[in-house]
């Protein structure tokens, strides 16, 4: 199983610990100690709706500095929220980025969910799932080197390809409930589903749905890679977690789910934290 931090994107002008140059050397450290990936996440808020707003960094061009900054861990988005750009721009930033990176982006996208986000900054939250369909029926292609032809409701392009594209970038999408486990089922190289301590009776059904879906599109199950998102134990947060001295038995109950990898949310993340997740999971630096 291969183990992954999303990154804490957060940056509150008071902690300089948030700063974009201490995240990048977070993400430095993370690949030192011999994490195999790194995440970030793509909000323009970083507070939850109804609280007071809090800032965050921007999310392609954190990834555009990893690609630089880092030379091994693959770089992912979790995820990209495919209401912010249009679509075709969306698959050739990634088509860059990567090639930037040497080909470790692996673009993870979404539907989106802060309706005070989309309301802030003028997009329209209203059929969210109908457009996310329409950007998967451009970007899946695009990112696979295809030329693209395609008219819907909200999004077209007039035979787009992506020049250069140095290689085919995988897809991930982040999703729940039949019809986007379906979407994902027909067009994603892997799935995401969050958030979570140990494994529970939630995350099996999720597990089940996802294989429920993949058999409605007659797909082979494993073609698809499967990432969880986990928690690192935080006294202050309501969700499900698990503390990091206990990752070791997690990592083997995921592990005998089936899931391929998992993301620990970054919050609690700093360069001795993750030294003590070295030693906890018996990492290997590379």
């Amino acid at each position: 199983m291969k183990i992954g931090l999303v990154l804490p994107m957060e940056a509150p002008p008071e902690d300089p610990a948030r700063s974009a140059p201490a995240l990048l050397a977070l993400a430095e450290h993370a690949e030192a100690v011999g994490l195999d990936s790194v995440w970030v996440c793509d909000h323009f808020f970083s507070n939850v709706p109804g609280e007071p707003r809090e800032g965050i960094h921007e999310a392609w061009t954190i990834v555009s500095a990893l690609a630089v900054r880092t030379r091994r861990v693959g770089l992912g988005t979790l995820v990209m929220c495919a209401s912010y750009r249009p679509p075709a721009m969306l698959a050739k930033m990634a088509a860059t980025a990567d090639a930037v990176s040497g080909g470790r982006v692996m673009l993870g996208l979404g539907a989106g969910w802060n309706e005070e986000e989309y309301r802030a900054f003028g997009y329209p939250f209203d059929r969210r799932v109908d457009r996310f369909e329409e950007v998967l029926r451009i970007v899946r292609p695009l990112v696979r080197g295809e030329h693209v032809t395609f008219a819907g409701r909200d999004h077209s392009v007039d035979d787009a390809v992506l020049l250069p594209l140095d290689r085919p970038i995988p897809l991930l999408v982040a999703a729940e409930g039949p019809r986007m486990l379906r979407l994902t089922a027909r067009h994603a190289d892997a799935w995401n589903t969050g958030w979570y301590g140990v494994p529970d009776d939630r995350l099996r059904r999720q597990l089940e749905e996802m294989d429920a879906a993949l058999d409605a599109e007659g797909r082979d199950p494993s073609t698809l890679r499967r990432t969880v998102g986990v928690n690192v134990d935080d006294p202050d947060d309501q969700e499900p977690s698990v503390a990091l001295d206990d990752l070791p038995s997690a990592v083997e109950a995921y592990g005998a789910l089936g899931v391929d990898d998992l993301l620990l949310g970054g919050g609690w993340a700093t360069e001795r934290t993750l030294d003590r997740l070295a030693e906890v999971l018996d990492l290997h630096p590379r």
